[in-house]
C-alpha cells in the first residue's frame, strides 16, 4: 500500500447522514475540511451497488489526492484501484486487534480501540480507554506500521485522546479515525477542518513538550528562580481556583489558597461547570468525598478544563480504599488529561495496581518505595503528566527531571487536610504559570517545564510554612499549628523560599 497520511481518517456511514444530505457532497466537503483517508464501509449493499459508491468516492479522492480504502472487500478494492483494504475486529486474514500478529501479517497500519464508547459499530471486545492505548503503541516499536485509534473519537475528546494515547517510550498515535463527527454533521467541512486543526495543534505542541522534557534544563537555582516567579504571579494576580474537593477541608483548603494571594470557588455541580471552566485559572479535583453529584461534576469539569487547555491537579484520596474508588479514578483519568497528580505512597501505588505500599483509608503504611525517584518518574510518563508523591520527603517529576524536597513538619502529619491543602497550593502555583504565558491563543498555555515548577512550588510553599509555624511561640500543637499555617502561607516571602528550600533535582 502506498504511504498514508493517517492523521484525519474518515470512515464513511450514509446511514448517519443528515437529512437531505448528499453522500457525495459530504464527501467532498470532508475532503476539503482536511480529510488525510477514507474508508469506505458499506456492510448492507449488493456488489454492484458498492462497486458504484466505491468508484465514484475514488474519483472524489483522487481529485484531493486522498487515498481511498475499502473495507473488507478485496475484490472491489481490485476493481477501483483503491490504495488498500481495511480487516476489521472480526475479519479475516489480518486480525489487528492483536498488535503482535498484525506484525507478523505485514499489516501497513493497525486501528487501535475502541478508545471511546461508539454507538456505529457493535464491539466485539471491551474499550480500550485512552490510557490503555499507550501499552498497546509500545509493540509497535521499531516498526514501520502505522496506528489508527478508532472508536467515539471527537472533537471534544480528541486531544485527551492524542495526548493519553502515548506509550512510555514515546511512541505516538500517527492518526484518529472518525465516523460520526463529521458523517453526522450538516457541515462536513467545517467538522473535518475543527479535527485537522486540533490535531495540528496538539503536534505542535507535543514537539515543544517534548523538546522541554528531553534536555536535562533544570538546576536548583533554576527551579527556585522560577517558584518565587510563580508566586509572585499568584499575588500580582490573584487567579480564581475552581476546587471539587473533600467536605472535610473546604475551609482549610480555600484559606490556604486565598492566604497564597488566590481566589477558591468550592463548586461541585454539574450544570455549573461548563461557566466555570472559562474563567477558572486552574482546576483541583480532589476524590476525598466521592458521592455521585460531586463524580458527576469531576467529569464534567475536568472534560471542560481540557477543552479550555486549562491546568487540572488530580488528588487521587484513598483511592486504595474500595474498588469504587478505583473504578471512579479509571474512569476519570481516562476522559480528561491531568496535568498533575498528586497522592501519597499508598494512593499512588494503588493507582498503577502495586502492591509494594499498604494503605489504611487514606493513609500509607511502612516505609515507602525502595526506589521512589525511578517510581515518580516512570509514572509520570506513564500518565503523560506531572506526579507528585507526599511524605516525609517529597518527589516530583516530569517524567524526565525529578524533584527531591526535604522540607516540612511532623506537625502537618498531625492535622486533617495538610495533603488536600498541598493540592490547593499546587493548583494556585499551576494558574499562576498558565498566566504567564503568551496571549498568541495558537501557541499553547502551558507546557510541561511549567506545570514541574509550579507542582516544586506548591509543596514549598506548604512545607516551608508549616517550619516557619513550628517554630512559633503561640504553637503548643496541632490545635494551635493549623491557624499559624494558614498566617505563615499569607506571609512566605521569597527570601524564605530561597533560604529554607532543601531540593535536589536528579536528571536521567
Amino acid at each position: 500500500m502506498t504511504e498514508l497520511d493517517c492523521s484525519l481518517y474518515l470512515v464513511t456511514g450514509r446511514a448517519l447522514l443528515p437529512p437531505d444530505k448528499d453522500y457525495f457532497e459530504s464527501l467532498e466537503q470532508s475532503l476539503q475540511g482536511g480529510v488525510t483517508v477514507v474508508q469506505i464501509r458499506e456492510k448492507d449493499v449488493d456488489t454492484a451497488e458498492f462497486y458504484d459508491i466505491a468508484l465514484r468516492s475514488k474519483q472524489l479522492c483522487d481529485k484531493y489526492k486522498v487515498p481511498l480504502i475499502v473495507n473488507d472487500r478485496v475484490d472491489i478494492a481490485l476493481a477501483v484501484q483503491a490504495s488498500g483494504v481495511h480487516v476489521g475486529q472480526t475479519d479475516m486474514p489480518v486480525p489487528i486487534a492483536q498488535i503482535e500478529q498484525a506484525i507478523q501479517d505485514g499489516a501497513d497500519y493497525v486501528g487501535i480501540g475502541a478508545v471511546w464508547a461508539t454507538t456505529t459499530k457493535n464491539l466485539s471486545k471491551p474499550i480500550v480507554g485512552v490510557r490503555g492505548v499507550g501499552e498497546m503503541l509500545q509493540k509497535l516499536d521499531g516498526t514501520s506500521i502505522k496506528s489508527v485509534a478508532i472508536g467515539g473519537i471527537k472533537s471534544s475528546n480528541l486531544l485527551r485522546t492524542l495526548h493519553g494515547s502515548v506509550s512510555s517510550t514515546n511512541h505516538a498515535l500517527d492518526g484518529i479515525a472518525v465516523v460520526s463527527e463529521i458523517m453526522a454533521s450538516p457541515h462536513p467541512r467545517e467538522a473535518a477542518a475543527g479535527l485537522y486543526e486540533l490535531i495540528s495543534a496538539f503536534r505542535h505542541s507535543n514537539s515543544i513538550s517534548n523538546a522541554l522534557s528531553v534536555r536535562s534544563r533544570y538546576s536548583a537555582e533554576f527551579v527556585i528562580d522560577g517558584v518565587v516567579d510563580l508566586m509572585n504571579i499568584v499575588r500580582e494576580r490573584s487567579p480564581l481556583i475552581h476546587q471539587i474537593t473533600n467536605n472535610v477541608v473546604i475551609a482549610q483548603s480555600a484559606n490556604a489558597t486565598i492566604a497564597l494571594g488566590a481566589s477558591p470557588i468550592m463548586a461541585t455541580t454539574a450544570q455549573e461547570m461548563e461557566d466555570l471552566s472559562k474563567i477558572s485559572g486552574s482546576l483541583l479535583i480532589n476524590i476525598g468525598t466521592l458521592v455521585t453529584s460531586a463524580y458527576e461534576g469531576m467529569m464534567l469539569a475536568g472534560t471542560f478544563a481540557n477543552a479550555h487547555r486549562t491546568p487540572i491537579v488530580f488528588d487521587p484520596v484513598g483511592v486504595g480504599a474500595s474498588e469504587f474508588r478505583r473504578s471512579s479514578v479509571k474512569n476519570l483519568l481516562n476522559t480528561w488529561q491531568a496535568s498533575v497528580i498528586k497522592g501519597n505512597a499508598a494512593e499512588l501505588a494503588a493507582l498503577v495496581g502495586s502492591n509494594e505500599v499498604e494503605s489504611k483509608g487514606v493513609d500509607s503504611l511502612g516505609s515507602g518505595f525502595k526506589d521512589p525517584v525511578s517510581f515518580v518518574r516512570d509514572l509520570a510518563r506513564k500518565e503523560r503528566c506531572v506526579v507528585v508523591l507526599t511524605g516525609k520527603t517529597d518527589y516530583v517529576s516530569d517524567g524526565a527531571s525529578v524533584a527531591v524536597l526535604s522540607n516540612g513538619h511532623g506537625l502537618l502529619g498531625n492535622i486533617t487536610g495538610s495533603g488536600c491543602m498541598a493540592g490547593s497550593c499546587i493548583a494556585s502555583f499551576c494558574a499562576a504559570a498558565v498566566a504567564q504565558e503568551g496571549a498568541d491563543p495558537k501557541e499553547p498555555k502551558l507546557v510541561p517545564g511549567d506545570v514541574f515548577l509550579a507542582a516544586i512550588g506548591g509543596i514549598l510553599a506548604l512545607t516551608i510554612s508549616a517550619e516557619m509555624a513550628a517554630m512559633r511561640d503561640d504553637v503548643k500543637g496541632p490545635g494551635t499549628f493549623l491557624p499559624a499555617l494558614i498566617d505563615e502561607l499569607s506571609l512566605l516571602s521569597a527570601q524564605c523560599i530561597r533560604d529554607r528550600s532543601r531540593l535536589q533535582i536528579v536528571s536521567r
